[in-house]
């Protein structure tokens, strides 16, 4: 299970931190991630974090950071520079071998 937190409403140009830890395993996890969906658009992928990967989406780059704590299977999103279109759910997104999981997600709103 994945539980995120963190989000809420920011001004433009602020920033807000994101976390989402795993239970139900003592396992390290492969891959975290995290997700968003703004209204009436698809989720598309904000960043991925391995231990051989590193990716963002165009996006969020240079602005946004990825993060985790291995032993504790936790993510966390800094989100540095806020604009309006980054206004959406974040969800956070956990692979484990064949299996995956989502989190329910946090609603972040970003006001001009």
């Amino acid at each position: 299970q994945l539980q995120a937190s963190g989000g809420g409403l920011v001004r433009a140009g602020g920033s807000l931190t994101l976390s989402c830890g795993a239970s139900g395993t003592k396992t390290r996890l492969d891959s975290m991630a995290w997700y968003r969906q703004a209204p009436g658009k698809g989720r598309e992928l904000v960043a991925i974090i391995s231990e051989t990967t590193l990716e963002y989406g165009d996006s969020v780059k240079g602005r946004f950071t990825i993060s985790r704590d291995g032993d504790k299977n936790t993510v966390y999103l800094q989100m540095n520079s806020l604009k309006d279109e980054d206004t959406a759910v974040y969800y956070c997104h956990a692979w484990l071998g064949a299996h995956d999981w989502w989190g329910l997600g946090t609603l972040v709103t970003v006001s001009s």
